[in-house]
């Protein structure tokens, strides 16, 4: 009788701690372990067609991820994987990308000439809402600054082909621009491959 008491009781709280362990959400350092064979350690992409995502503010990351989740923003994979991430996830891995440091590859080649007219040109055009090259977090507008080239490019194409959506002001912004100087693409994504 003692022995069945005993087994019971070991029974139960085996039970308990596995159930509440199946309940704990997977920390979001955890989670952003996931991320690190496209965007790098932490979120730090060293290549040059995936983006970093490290020190990205969590309004933005979730937005993204969301926007992606739901198909709201166009992508060739991000849309699968976002789907595989609850709301509880989603936002426990935003808060460990915010806490990163914001990260710039910095082992890109660009002309530095381009890079010149780029940054003049990001300063009439995209600093508004990009401050700073691109580079603060608290801004909610992603990082531009030190990213991934080819990601950059197909990125201002996809916005100019409407592939990707983008706020009026954006694409009244972006239209007088390319009016005025149709390799403002070129030039920009040089001043933020410089890492300025």
């Amino acid at each position: 009788m003692m022995k069945d008491t005993i087994i019971k009781s070991t029974l139960l709280v085996a039970t308990l701690a596995l159930g509440s362990y199946a309940q704990a959400a997977p920390s979001g350092q955890a989670l952003g372990y996931t991320c690190a064979g496209c965007h790098g350690t932490n979120g730090a992409s060293t290549g040059n067609a995936i983006p970093s995502i490290a020190g990205l503010s969590e309004t933005y990351m979730v937005e993204t991820m969301n926007a992606y989740k739901s198909g709201d923003k166009a992508s060739t994979i991000m849309g699968r994987i976002a789907k595989g991430y609850s709301e509880e996830d989603i936002e426990n891995m935003a808060g460990f990308f915010a806490e990163q440091e914001v990260h710039k590859n910095t082992n890109q080649s660009f002309d530095a000439a381009k890079a010149n007219a780029g940054q003049a040109l990001h300063e009439k055009y995209c600093d508004k809402c990009h401050t700073e090259g691109g580079t603060v977090a608290d801004d909610d507008a992603g990082q531009l600054s030190g990213n991934a080239k080819l990601f950059m490019q197909y990125s201002l194409a996809d916005f100019h082909d409407g592939s990707r959506d983008m706020e009026k002001k954006m694409a009244k912004k972006m239209k007088r621009m390319m009016k005025k100087d149709s390799d403002a693409f070129d030039k920009l994504v040089n001043y933020y491959t410089s890492g300025q």
